[in-house]
């Protein structure tokens, strides 16, 4: 019985061995690669750019004091209000420079001390004049003396109450202590409070800025292309625009200048573009909204292309690898035309019906398998 025993136990080892030899052979033996295949398929070819920028108002006025300075009085708007072209805006006090206003008011008082003397002077010539003692010319001359010391009185008291007031009671309408819009638009800002100071706008200066009015019923996009691409468009393309705080609309735009001179930005050249954009009536775009703009280079309609990474590429030439018979393929030159970075067309040396040879089967379960 033992004897017995022990043979079914040397077999059993035996056959246990062998097992194992056979599994790691096995194990150790390549399987077969298979590949996935595909086809060519007729389709559109567009080749794009694409230009990142921001949509601005075409007509965009700083608003300045003209011709005064002082503190601002009154607000009569805020952003966001609609202006017509001379519509009030801010009422500035003017503060005086006490050098000016002091000549002004002596200059007053001698026009006064002068015009006192010519009135005294004006009122005996004229009694003489009546009494015919003295001829006519001479009253002329009274009268005319005594009329232009009363102009001069009243020219330094207007002086005055400009230097005080900025305006002149025969003037008031016409005042420019009162800021008014130059355009009609809507206000976009008003970086300036009730209380704050401002200086004129002058030929040494700039001015302070009262408020800034655009004209929102006509945008335009403003854009920036790379050195690489700028070759390739032109004045009239059309472009597509994606507005980030418009989701899913698209906003046709129109191509109208390219700037000569690039400037540099992070080690690339960029060229300034500029689009008129085509407004819709139910969307209102803010000015400075963030916008890219698709520009079609070049376009192929109902052409034949493949997948740019079924190409192989050896020197200047371009291959795919057809297959002839089931998981057996050949290597065939191609000649290509339009790519729009994923397709590319081809011209030439296959046909709709040629399978191509992909990835390997193995590959794609396994990246299936790692995404489960």
């Amino acid at each position: 019985m033992k004897k017995v025993f022990r043979i079914v136990l040397v077999v059993f080892f035996i056959f246990l061995f062998v097992g194992t030899i056979v599994f790691l052979y096995q194990k150790s033996q390549d399987k077969p690669v298979v590949y996935n295949t595909k086809s060519p398929e007729i389709t559109d070819i567009i080749k794009k750019t694409v230009a990142t920028g921001s949509v601005v108002p075409r007509k965009e006025i700083a608003i300045k004091p003209q011709g005064v300075s002082g503190i601002i009085e009154t607000l009569y708007v805020e952003a966001g209000d609609m202006l017509k072209k001379g519509d009030p805006i801010a009422k500035i006090k003017i503060i005086p420079d006490m050098i000016n206003l002091n000549s002004a008011e002596s200059r007053v008082k001698i026009a006064q001390i002068n015009y006192e003397d010519k009135e005294i002077n004006y009122q005996r010539d004229k009694a003489l004049f009546e009494k015919k003692v003295i001829s006519e010319s001479d009253f002329q001359k009274t009268q005319l003396s005594f009329r232009n010391s009363k102009e001069e009185l009243q020219s330094a008291k207007d002086n005055l109450q400009l230097i005080k007031e900025g305006v002149t009671k025969s003037s008031a309408k016409a005042t420019n202590t009162i800021i008014r819009s130059t355009i009609e638009g809507m206000i976009l800002d008003i970086p300036v409070k009730e209380g704050n100071s401002v200086i004129q706008s002058n030929t040494f200066n700039d001015g302070t800025t009262v408020a800034i009015v655009a004209d929102m019923g006509e945008m335009i996009f403003q854009g920036k292309v790379d050195e690489t691409e700028v070759g390739k468009i032109v004045q009239g393309m059309n472009l597509e625009l994606t507005i980030g705080a418009i989701e899913d609309v698209k906003f046709d735009a129109h191509l109208e200048y390219i700037s000569p001179k690039g400037v540099e930005e992070n080690g690339a050249i960029q060229f300034e573009i500029k689009a008129s954009v085509k407004l819709k009536k139910d969307f209102f775009i803010r000015s400075g909204y963030s916008a890219n703009a698709e520009i079609v280079l070049d376009k192929r309609e109902k052409v034949l292309a493949v997948n740019e990474s079924l190409l192989e590429f050896k020197n200047d030439s371009t291959f795919v690898e057809v297959e002839t018979s089931e998981q057996k393929f050949e290597k065939r030159f191609i000649k290509t035309g339009l790519s729009d970075g994923i397709n590319i067309e081809v011209l030439e040396g296959i046909t709709k019906d040629d399978k191509l040879k992909g990835e390997k089967r193995k590959k794609i379960e396994e990246i299936k398998e790692k995404k489960d």
